[in-house]
């Protein structure tokens, strides 16, 4: 049986332990000051890098944890797993499967009167997310649009500390996703001057839920065939260590600071080498595909019990794929001796909040008018972010395999 945890270490991120191992265990006592006794809210505390960070969090004995998803069947596996695992869990603890952005929620905040710590996790955070105008605004409204809702919500009950996940798609945005967690990022900086805000920019999280690495072992289970990229290159991170950066940013950074891994381009691996990694660990040949048509037909060789797995590894060719990650930008100013692992991106200034929130009105008033298209909203984003380029293809990734 593959242990997924085992070939993440060995064939992705090519290493044994977290890269922030050292950081840890260097600010380990402060964490614990921070962390111990403290109510936290974590939401979409079910996904990937939710999970990841409140387990990161727990050896630091929070005194309550509250988790806000809106998918239910994760919430409960989560609650199940953590259970399971026999790691400390703190006396309160309380999960919540509903929309951050619900009446119900704001209740249920009120009702609390706030928490110390706020981490939101819940994001788009796929480029497929811009198929069409309905696919965009609900990207934007839960990556921007929504977000503000929140943080107005937070000047009622300051929190001590409110972490939001970014990208590094942020840096040089190149797709609509992107262009929005830079938004957010603006965003949420505009509220500083009233609690303090943290973010991070970070790699691919290897294996996470939806993404294409977790989409090779579907495709495994199911005897389908595999489709990958094979000119794009990504850095990653393993699930663990992509917790474990969001802990020591919202824990450890100053009001208004980017954090990020500290990687170099040989760390970096490519989607096609992942899923062959993956093919000869369990056992299979690999037949290479002139195309998605071709790859299917071939697949139905799996179905008799053949171990010739068959794939099609094709050029880039959708909206919005950049084809290189960078984690910040020429303009920004980088402090990189603070932490071993860790680069963090300071002197960021408030963002103006009338210009935030004018963007977020003109969004709203786009969304209503039925003839609005993409282009218009690459052209609203444009007038806000000026170097945002948009790369165009007239193709998403939901038209491929």
């Amino acid at each position: 049986m593959l242990n997924i945890e085992k070939f993440i270490n060995q064939f992705v991120i090519r290493r044994s332990n977290s890269m922030f191992e050292t950081d840890i265990q260097k600010h380990s006592e402060d964490l614990f000051e921070i962390i111990n006794g403290k109510s936290i809210l974590v939401i979409g505390g079910a996904g990937s890098i939710g999970s990841s960070f409140i387990r990161a969090i727990l050896p630091y004995k929070p005194g309550e944890l509250y988790v806000v998803d809106n998918n239910e069947n994760t919430l409960a596996e989560l609650t199940r797993n953590l259970r399971a695992d026999g790691i400390y869990m703190p006396s309160v603890y309380l999960s919540y499967p509903m929309d951050y952005s619900s009446i119900t929620f704001r209740r249920m905040f009120q009702a609390h009167r706030g928490f110390d710590i706020v981490a939101n996790f819940s994001a788009h955070k796929h480029v497929r997310s811009e198929k069409d105008i309905y696919a965009i605004e609900a990207l934007l409204r839960n990556n921007v649009i929504n977000a503000k809702i929140l943080l107005e919500q937070l000047t009622e009950y300051k929190p001590d500390a409110y972490f939001c996940v970014s990208t590094d798609k942020a840096a040089n945005p190149v797709n609509i996703m992107g262009a929005s967690k830079r938004i957010m990022e603006d965003l949420i900086f505009s509220y500083s001057d009233i609690f303090p805000v943290k973010t991070a920019r970070f790699a691919n999280v290897a294996f996470s839920n939806g993404s294409l690495p977790a989409g090779f072992l579907e495709r495994m289970n199911r005897l389908q065939p595999i489709s990958a990229p094979s000119d794009v290159s990504r850095y990653f991170v393993s699930p663990t260590e992509s917790g474990q950066i969001c802990m020591l940013a919202t824990m450890l950074g100053n009001n208004r600071e980017i954090f990020f891994p500290k990687l170099d381009e040989s760390q970096m691996t490519t989607f096609d080498k992942i899923a062959e990694d993956l093919l000869r660990e369990c056992g299979y040949e690999i037949k290479y595909c002139c195309s998605d048509e071709e790859a299917v037909k071939e697949a139905s060789a799996l179905k008799r019990g053949d171990k010739i797995y068959p794939v099609y590894f094709s050029p880039s060719n959708t909206s919005g794929e950049k084809t290189f990650e960078e984690f910040f930008t020429e303009n920004e100013v980088i402090d990189g001796g603070r932490f071993t692992s860790l680069g963090v991106i300071i002197g960021k200034v408030i963002p103006n909040k009338a210009e935030v929130n004018d963007l977020i009105a003109d969004l709203n008033m786009e969304f209503q008018n039925p003839a609005i298209k993409k282009e218009d909203i690459v052209q609203t984003i444009k007038k806000y972010l000026p170097n945002f380029v948009h790369i165009e293809m007239g193709k998403t990734l939901d038209e491929k395999m």
